[in-house]
């Protein structure tokens, strides 16, 4: 039970520091869009929240009335009239200046003339460490770091050794990835593919639980990420095909002929809907949690529009639903780096699925005898 409290009492510590500096920096937007001096604007709650899961060019943590706490991170684009720029994002100001004939709008970096209008003469390609970048790598150092670390300990003393520590706590999510996940769905096969799953499932698990931390970047919420690691799992799934597979897809057994012409089309779909399907789940998962949090912080400044009494009444109605919602994001990162890494083996396990039968055939056919 004091465990259970422990853990509550951190998460509402963390809501309490997200609507503490958040309304700061919501406060912030909301004065930065007056036409003039004591003009006031509307709370944009849409608006507020994707800003706040979006990607950005600088680590903004938070924000005490005029004075932006935030790290600047390195800009590097590249322009085929421009040639190669690297500098600081700190040069934009939080995108009120304009630096080496570039400018951040929308926290998208664009060409501009020297009277600081869009130039649309000049091709971009931004190459920038972003806030979702420099996160993704430090996942990459604290997956490599982890991994290493229990390899060690296993080296040193041995793999018959009762595991203690940080391996206690690791060794039966590996065991239960191997046993659960990898060799019901790929058979003799699973050793081949157990190292990728474990990397896809520990680096989506490591960006998941850092996503939920104030102030981090929502990483698995991009889509760029996610479609990347979805590539990456269908080009492995491609490399793991067989004739068997490409001649169920291309001409399914046992069918009839009218029904293989509307089949054919529909399976080789199929083929590239898979990986799509990884990303999407991947993606409107974690970012639905992101809004949902950021949504009930929302409606403190909402209410408080209406009225002050409002707002602050509201205020722990709000904070004990995003306490909750975060409770849920805890288990959530789990389940959606679980049903990837599931997913993908199902996937792969689908490709070769041929040999299985083969093999089973073979066996049956030798006890036969």
């Amino acid at each position: 039970m004091a465990r259970i409290s422990f853990k509550t009492t951190l998460v509402a510590a963390f809501s309490a520091v997200l609507i503490f500096f958040g309304s700061s920096a919501f406060a912030k937007e909301e004065g930065e869009g007056g036409h003039g001096e004591g003009a006031k604007e509307e709370f944009n709650a849409g608006e507020a929240i994707l800003h706040h899961i979006a990607d950005s060019h600088e680590w903004h943590f938070f924000s005490l009335g005029d004075k932006h706490i935030s790290l600047p991170l390195p800009v590097i684009v590249y322009s085929p009239e421009r040639g190669l720029s690297i500098f600081s994002s700190s040069h934009f100001h939080h995108g009120e200046e304009v630096y080496n004939g570039y400018k951040l709008e929308h926290d998208k970096v664009i060409g501009v003339k020297e009277d600081g209008s869009t130039d649309e003469s000049v091709n971009v390609y931004d190459f920038s460490m972003t806030k979702n970048v420099v996160q993704m790598i430090l996942a990459v150092i604290t997956l490599i770091w982890v991994m290493t670390a229990i390899g060690k300990k296993y080296t040193q003393e041995g793999a018959g050794k009762a595991p203690s520590g940080f391996q206690n706590a690791i060794e039966p999510v590996i065991t239960f990835v191997r046993d659960d996940v990898a060799r019901p769905n790929l058979g003799h096969k699973y050793k081949k593919y157990l190292p990728y799953l474990l990397t896809v499932f520990f680096f989506i698990l490591i960006n998941n639980l850092f996503g939920l931390l104030p102030g981090a970047a929502n990483v698995t919420g991009n889509i760029a990420f996610t479609a990347l690691l979805a590539l990456v799992s269908f080009i492995v799934i491609m490399f793991s095909t067989n004739s068997h597979f490409w001649g169920h897809i291309f001409w399914p057994p046992n069918v009839p002929l009218p029904v293989k012409i509307i089949l054919i089309p529909v399976e080789l779909m199929g083929v590239f809907i898979k990986p799509v399907a990884l990303m999407i789940r991947l993606f409107a998962n974690m970012t639905a949690g992101h809004i949902v949090i950021l949504s009930f912080v929302s409606l403190i400044f909402i209410f408080g529009q209406m009225s002050t009494i409002a707002g602050w009444g509201f205020s722990p109605v709000s904070i004990a639903f995003s306490v909750f919602i975060y409770l849920i994001e805890i288990l959530v990162a789990f389940i959606q780096a679980f049903i990837f890494t599931t997913l993908t083996a199902v996937f792969i396990g689908q490709a070769f699925e041929g040999e299985h039968h083969a093999e089973g055939a073979g066996h049956h056919e030798a006890l036969s005898h």
